[in-house]
């Protein structure tokens, strides 16, 4: 038996035993949906009563655990980064809490926490030089590495072996737990009508030889069906999905005009299915980098043509972009929207695109709107949104004066709404 075979071996625990060393009071940092444990967590959650003030901490959370149930409050409280739908009743409700910050900042808030008492990640099973490769995430996992008292690996046959600085060597690993769990996928959107509208219109502003930050959804997924007759683009983006199987395998994304990483695609976290996680094992044109140098404003900002493209929920007329309450009401979180979109105000010949649909509720409310609605919290400040982009067309934001953005978002605005939002505009003096 080699030394890491022995020293996996030492290392290796029943999720129940994994489960006992987390005591009361602790602080678990565990890493986005496709990466978080799950073995340990049901172990964890049947020691609720011998335990108090755990607190795990989050980003997008992806499958409901058993300790995502109010009773388990005052035995493990979560502090998410990103709500997504298992916790999203819980923070609404006071059984769980958000914490605001740009994706790219969460590294350097890990490092700098009071304390981190474990860390926890799923991984690809060890190679024969000893090391665990995160799969399908690197994100913020290397800074809580490096303060976490305790690591706490599960070793998933499941999970794919990605490039990148995703590696952590068994000598590095305090406790490896084994597990047998699919992964959880995310299939790509249905893509209506009017999401291929707006897709269309940023798809043909889109230069060959661009280089593409795309979020998942179904307004992302329409640019991606309109790009496929694109040359030479490029990926730098925080999450990648299926719909960069599809742009490769058709020949338009080939990373060869990056400024930087060229011949790469470069990415933070992976959603997907398990044909795209099939893809990306092993591909060595695929780079999983730290959160806080993907999101890097100026990391960013080093690509030529540099494009960003995030959905939003509502937009005022003054250019305020709101993505992630309505109203009062938490829905998402700040994500990296704030950290692409001030990248591509660096890049020579940059463009960014926020993109939602002109109306809610079945056309009962316009989502661009006098003034945020109260409650709101501003996403991208009116400093760094460029373009603005509905099913009606394209406001043109950047280096414009407040009338005239005022107008450009009218013009895009459902026309039921247009007579309203222009009195509004006299009103506040816009107009």
């Amino acid at each position: 038996m080699s030394s890491v075979q022995e020293m996996y071996h030492d290392k290796l625990v029943s999720p129940e035993e994994a489960a006992k060393l987390i005591k009361s009071g602790d602080v678990i940092v565990a890493p986005p949906t496709s990466n978080e444990p799950n073995v340990l967590w049901k172990a964890l959650a049947d020691r609720k009563d011998e335990l108090e003030g755990v607190v795990v901490r989050q980003f997008l959370p992806g499958r409901k655990q058993p300790h995502m149930d109010p009773s388990f409050v005052p035995h493990i409280f979560i502090e998410t980064f990103f709500a997504t739908n298992p916790v999203r009743d819980l923070i609404r409700n006071g059984h769980a809490t958000y914490v605001p910050s740009n994706f790219g900042d969460i590294p350097r808030i890990i490092r700098q926490s009071e304390r981190v008492d474990v860390v926890t990640f799923t991984v690809s099973p060890m190679d024969e030089y000893g090391y665990f490769n995160f799969g399908l995430g690197c994100d913020y996992t290397p800074a809580a590495i490096e303060v976490a008292q305790k690591i706490i690996v599960e070793v998933n046959p499941n999970m794919p072996r990605t490039g990148g600085s995703n590696n952590i060597h068994i000598s590095k690993v305090d406790f490896i737990i084994e597990c047998d769990v699919p992964i959880i996928e995310h299939q790509p959107p249905e893509i209506s009508k009017l999401e291929e509208t707006i897709g269309s219109y940023i798809a043909e502003r889109i230069e060959d030889g661009s280089t593409l930050q795309i979020g998942i959804g179904g307004i992302p997924a329409a640019v991606c069906k309109f790009m496929e007759h694109k040359k030479d683009l490029g990926i730098h983006t925080e999450l990648i999905s299926d719909y960069l199987q599809d742009l490769v395998e058709c020949g338009a994304v080939n990373g060869s005009k990056k400024s930087i990483h060229k011949g790469k695609a470069v990415a933070t976290i992976v959603l997907g299915t398990r044909k795209f996680f099939d893809f990306l094992n092993n591909n060595p044109t695929i780079e999983l980098m730290p959160v806080d140098y993907v999101n890097d404003p100026y990391i960013i900002g080093q690509n030529h043509k540099m494009v960003s493209i995030n959905g939003t929920i509502e937009v005022d007329l003054f250019g305020q972009c709101a993505s992630e309450n309505i109203g009062t009401q938490l829905w998402g979180g700040t994500g990296g929207q704030s950290d692409f979109s001030r990248g591509v105000t660096i890049a020579r010949g940059g463009k960014g695109f926020v993109v939602l649909k002109s109306t809610a509720k079945n056309g009962a409310v316009s989502k661009i709107v006098p003034t945020l609605t109260p409650g709101a919290v501003v996403t991208t400040s009116r400093n760094y949104v460029d373009h603005v982009v509905t099913e009606y067309g394209v406001a043109k934001l950047r280096g414009k004066s407040m009338r005239e953005r005022a107008l450009n978002l009218i013009n895009i605005a459902h026309p039921d709404f247009r007579d309203e939002l222009r009195h509004s505009a006299r009103q506040m003096k816009l107009i």
